[in-house]
């Protein structure tokens, strides 16, 4: 079975896009870059657990979060602090919110715009439907995704309640969750123009906010999708997500591009058969520039990519395991979050290895 192999598993020189993959296992405290062979060309240390992952900036930085402790108890992907490193791990920047979780990026004006909670006011705490009677959080009520936009002086700039733009009676809780948070928001998404994607798990939503208003100019519920993740913009203006499909039949996860102006899917990618691509929470893809995605199955820390025809041209396993309870599962794991892959001219590298 893939998931108990580890590393380079399936390598095509002629087809897999070339240069170098980032990821930062969530168990672990360090971040890898890797080449096409599996092999560690660079690595930084992190603080703590990665709270969820890093990402490389077009200087070179390394982007990342860390989670040291705080914020709400028992919500999912909790981070709190923000650095940005130099490719020597040197912090050049940092920024602190215990409250921060789940998602990140640095804007191209330098301000920073992440995912954050708060706890609702009791009139909007109140009209959150469903979930298990009597499970509010124990610091005494329901935590909903705010945004936040601050500038590298850390001044906030710009924030964004969940609980003020979406009818929340529209959008109940399953009987199966808890009522410690309304959203679970997992994807912050710039998208340039001005409009900022932001995609719920529990909700299977994703929209796209008018920053300069606040407003949302494009919304979708899909329940197939079953908690999805990273949702974001494509080059061609389609919109892309990686859908969990947690508890959906057939059983499987599966990769969605669709045109915003019918949401009609244009694009998909599933396991053959099915349930041989599966991860039921976290997780990412990215589409890359000769036209393959990369697809980061995060449950088993698999990062592989695919043609556009959906065959497999380059996998590769984790090989970084701690034995942990994460999610749902218990023993030896090897999760990760997200994944990027950089091309060996691209800025991010820049001529560094």
């Amino acid at each position: 079975m893939r998931f108990l192999q580890r590393g380079v598993t399936i390598e095509d020189d002629g087809r897999a896009a070339a240069g170098y993959t980032l990821f930062a296992p969530l168990l672990q405290r360090k971040a890898y870059l890797i080449d096409i062979a599996g092999v560690v060309v660079h690595q930084w240390d992190i603080p703590g657990q990665p709270g969820n992952y890093a990402k490389l900036q077009p200087n070179g930085n390394l982007l990342v979060a860390s989670w040291l402790g705080g914020g709400p108890e028992g919500l999912a992907a909790r981070g709190g602090l923000i650095q940005e490193m130099d490719w020597d791990g040197k912090i050049v920047w940092e920024y602190h919110d215990e409250n921060q979780h789940h998602d990140f990026h640095r804007l191209p004006n330098g301000n920073l715009i992440y995912l954050s909670w708060e706890l609702m006011p009791e009139d909007a705490a109140a009209r959150v439907q469903g979930g298990a009677p009597g499970s509010e959080h124990e610091a005494g009520g329901i935590w909903g995704d705010l945004l936040v936009e601050v500038n590298p002086a850390g001044e906030k700039v710009w924030e964004w309640r969940i609980w003020e733009h979406l009818e929340i009676e529209n959008y109940p809780l399953t009987h199966t969750k808890t009522r410690h948070e309304f959203g679970h928001s997992n994807t912050i998404a710039p998208m340039g123009d001005g409009l900022v994607g932001i995609c719920c798990r529990c909700l299977d939503w994703v929209g796209v906010i008018d920053q300069a208003t606040g407003n949302l100019v494009y919304d979708r519920r899909e329940p197939d999708w079953g908690g999805p993740h990273d949702f974001q913009r494509l080059e061609n203006g389609n919109y892309f997500v990686f859908a969990n499909r947690n508890a959906q039949v057939p059983r499987g996860s599966k990769i969605v591009e669709w045109n915003p102006e019918t949401d009609e899917a244009v694009w998909e990618y599933w396991g053959n058969p099915s349930h041989t691509f599966d991860s039921h929470f976290i997780s990412g893809c990215q589409r890359l520039a000769n036209g393959n995605t990369l697809i980061c199955e995060g449950l088993w820390g698999r990062i592989f990519e695919v043609t556009p025809a959906g065959e497999i041209v380059w996998e590769y396993i984790s090989p970084y395991t701690s034995n942990e309870t994460k999610g749902m599962s218990t023993g030896d794991q090897s999760t990760v979050f997200r994944a990027y892959r950089y091309a060996s001219g691209s800025p991010e590298i820049g001529g560094r290895l």
